[in-house]
């Protein structure tokens, strides 16, 4: 009787870096390359259709972000397990990965070898850390011994979408368009937002959005 390979799902907007992941994870023993996505808002569509065994999502990403995605698809899937690909290391980037569902966190600098270890990890139901995120989740933690939450931490998953949304310059239309709700409903939850990070005009929840990593500077 064959074994079923573990199917995996790649999410990342850059070509070429899907087609080296794919290369990658093609050649590993047991292992299968599923699906393609170039969005967040994509790769959730996908996971939902095709339930893979592992998703392997860029953190950073046009209209939705890995993390975004991994919160939404804690729920809408969650036997599919998401390991985040991203160049920042820092506590709080990992802990937000880890608070929202991810399995495991790996840098884009890992070598191939680190990453068949964390795909074997995580197929067998087991969290990874590459080693630079496990040193700087370690420092984060004493050096934020008794801070508060991170601020973006109580936006919904809903929530988290329309700032990235707002933050890419889309107007509430085009925001009640691309969810598929109501141009009332989005006004709601940008209110809600503003409302929860006490951040009350559009630059404002740009800058925010920055700052905490759900958008790049240049967007």
């Amino acid at each position: 009787m064959s074994i079923r390979s573990i199917q995996v799902l790649l999410a990342d907007d850059h070509h070429l870096v899907r087609a080296g992941l794919r290369a990658l994870v093609q050649s590993l023993s047991g292992f299968e390359v599923v699906a393609e996505a170039g969005d967040g808002r994509e790769a959730v569509q996908l996971v939902k259709k095709l339930r893979p065994d592992i998703a392997l999502m860029d953190i950073m990403m046009p209209e939705l972000d890995g993390l975004g995605a991994t919160a939404l698809l804690a729920t809408a899937s969650p036997d599919t397990r998401v390991v985040i690909l991203s160049m920042n290391a820092g506590a709080d980037s990992v802990l937000r990965a880890m608070r929202v569902g991810a399995a495991g966190y790996l840098l884009k600098d890992v070598t191939p070898a680190e990453l068949e270890l964390a795909l074997r990890s995580v197929a067998r139901g087991q969290t990874y850390l590459c080693a630079a995120a496990s040193r700087h989740v370690i420092d984060g933690y004493v050096d934020k011994a008794g801070s508060g939450a991170d601020p973006l931490d109580r936006l919904t998953p809903r929530q988290r979408e329309v700032l990235q949304l707002v933050a890419e310059g889309c107007t509430t239309k085009v925001i009640a368009s691309k969810l598929k709700i109501s141009v009332k409903t989005a006004e709601t939850h940008r209110a809600q937002l503003m409302e929860e990070l006490d951040i009350h005009e559009i630059a404002g929840l740009v800058r925010f959005a920055i700052r905490s990593g759900l958008v790049s500077a240049d967007t």
